[in-house]
Parts: C-alpha cells; sequence; structure tokens
C-alpha cells in the first residue's frame, strides 16, 4: 500500500454492463469526468414525456421550445424537482455537475431528468442502463440506474494485485468484494512474468480471486484466505488509512497519551506529538468503527471535540471514530 492513501478522494465508479466497466465509456444520462459526475440530458433523446400531474404522455416537441430548466431527480435527492438544476449548454443539451464525494457509500440509484418541474424525462426502453419503476398509478416508467462501487483502477491506487506466471493467459481479472465480484471491470495488465493492477480502495478488509481466462483462483502468493460457501477459499486484503487524533488544549500538560480498541486500550497509549493547538498522533487504522480516548497526565478524558461517544461493553463511556 502506499502512502497516497492519505490523499484519498472517494471515488464513485457508475457502471451499467461489462463494457462500460472496462471502458468507463460514457453512458445516456451522465458521464466521468475527473473527480465530477455530469449528469447530461439532450433533448433529443427523448421522443415523449410525461405529465407529472395528469400522467399522460406527450411528444416532447410540446415542450422542447419552451424549456425553462432540466433538472435531475432521483434517489439520491429525495426525487426532488427544483434542486439540481442543470447549466444549458447548446440549444439541445443541458449539463450537472456533482462531486463524486458528495454521493454516499455504495448503493444502486435510480434518477431521471425533470423538464420545468413537470414533464419527466424517462429514457427509451431500447437505452442502455435502464430500470422499471411504477408510477404512483402503477404504470410502468423506465429510469436511469447505476450502480456505484467505491474501487476503481488507478496508477496512483494504495493497494496493488500481482499474478504470477500465467504469461500465455488471453485475460485475468481480479474481482473481489470491493466490485461486488464483478467479472469483468478490473482487468490485469500483463508484465514480465505476470500480471499487475492497482486499485483505490476504501479502508476496509476484502475478499479477492483472480479470474485466468474464465477460471477462479486465489492469490497463491497471499496466505491470507477465508473459506467461501463454496467450500473453496478467497484471498483477503486489508486495506488501513491514515488518520489523525487531535486534542486542542491542554498545552501545560506533561504528556498527554492516545488509547483505545486499536492498542487494546493501552495505559502507556500513543504518545501524541505537542502542537500549537494543543495535540495530535496521526495513525494507520482499519475501515471501521474505533473507541478511544486521551491520557492527559494520567488523567483519562473523552475527545471534547468530537460529540459521537458510546458505551462499551463495561460500562464506560468513550468517543468514537469512523474510518472510511
Amino acid at each position: 500500500m502506499k502512502n497516497s492513501i492519505q490523499h484519498i478522494i472517494l471515488y464513485f465508479l457508475f457502471c451499467v454492463t461489462a463494457s462500460v466497466f472496462a471502458q468507463q465509456e460514457t453512458t445516456k444520462g451522465y458521464r466521468i469526468e475527473g473527480d465530477e459526475v455530469v449528469f447530461t440530458f439532450d433533448k433529443r433523446d427523448y421522443f415523449e414525456v410525461t405529465d407529472d400531474v395528469s400522467q399522460e404522455r406527450i411528444p416532447i416537441g410540446n415542450v422542447s421550445a419552451n424549456i425553462q430548466n432540466v433538472a435531475v431527480s432521483g434517489q439520491f435527492n429525495n426525487w426532488v424537482k427544483d434542486k439540481w438544476i442543470m447549466t444549458r449548454i447548446n440549444e439541445n443539451r443541458y449539463e450537472f455537475r456533482k462531486k463524486v464525494a458528495d454521493f454516499d457509500d455504495e448503493f444502486s440509484w435510480e434518477f431521471k431528468f425533470v423538464i420545468n418541474e413537470n414533464y419527466w424525462a424517462e429514457p427509451e426502453e431500447n437505452t442502455p442502463n435502464i430500470a422499471s419503476a411504477k408510477d404512483k398509478y402503477g404504470k410502468n416508467l423506465q429510469v436511469y440506474n447505476l450502480k456505484m462501487y467505491s474501487a476503481f483502477a488507478s496508477e496512483e491506487g494504495n493497494t496493488s494485485f500481482y499474478l504470477k506466471g500465467y504469461e500465455d493467459a488471453e485475460k485475468v481479472i481480479v474481482a473481489g468484494s470491493f466490485n461486488k465480484w464483478n467479472e469483468q471491470l478490473f482487468q490485469m495488465t500483463k508484465v514480465d512474468n505476470g500480471w499487475y493492477i492497482t486499485l483505490q480502495l476504501r479502508p476496509g478488509i476484502y475478499e479477492y480471486k483472480f479470474i485466468i481466462d474464465g477460471m477462479w483462483i486465489s492469490d497463491e502468493a497471499n496466505p491470507n484466505k477465508k473459506r467461501n460457501e463454496f467450500d473453496q477459499f478467497n484471498s483477503l486484503v486489508e486495506v488501513k488509512a491514515y488518520y489523525t487524533f487531535k486534542l486542542r488544549g491542554h498545552k501545560n500538560a506533561k504528556k498527554v497519551l492516545l488509547s483505545g480498541t486499536f492498542n487494546n486500550w493501552s495505559e502507556d497509549g500513543f504518545k501524541m506529538i505537542k502542537t500549537d493547538y494543543g495535540w495530535k498522533f496521526t495513525i494507520l487504522l482499519s475501515g471501521g468503527k474505533h473507541q478511544y480516548k486521551f491520557i492527559v497526565d494520567n488523567q483519562w478524558i473523552l475527545d471534547p471535540s468530537n460529540p459521537v461517544k458510546e458505551y462499551d461493553y463495561k460500562g464506560n463511556v468513550n468517543s468514537v471514530c469512523m474510518v472510511r
């Protein structure tokens, strides 16, 4: 793992089909640009729209000449019709940009576009990247359907996979719990004596396997494995992230320690470093929840800047941090 994990930006891959996964192609409804999702509406892609009041399907030509605004509406914004207003690019096309980090965890989202806060532009049935949904009258309508994965391939990623040998293979894929075991998304690159890929993964423990021309195998070079439901073994990789604990004030303290679930509540703790504002300590932590406290000149205290607290199994109240 590389130290660049300190600079992780949560990046979601929006995927529909295997080819979209592999090539990150532009699909109808959105595209990816750097760390942004660009929602795209082109009125030429639609023949009809749905009137929100009457639920009638009418030709888009009836409204396209008088478009006041177009908005993105979906599960990610509770289907509001007047918030994510798109920018007009030209006579036919509108765009709306959103940082991928603004979205929540891995999930499947449905969305579509709404014109003048009243006319829903649903994709046609033969459009890639769609799903069916029922309106309030029970009528089937099409919506864009996209899945978000927090893993993506990058030379600057924090987790590298290497498979030695198999030089005669035509295609090698790494698949795991980080991408719902997708069999096409992460195609490895052939290198000297094997295959290689670097991924950016969020902190956590992941199971994975290699797929060599359709044949699934575990990572022979990795001793960490877990038995799966097929009575075989998946390889395991743990991704950690740097987390900095800060205690403001207590500048006159002689010694400040950090103690928590990550060091078995050691009373010797991790010795914190004095700063202009107080004290700090940076540590690599696994993904998930961690309880902690500070020890200021032998006195245990909660983190006064962190409102998140919970009881442990002994009934003590501790501060809580989440590493994602």
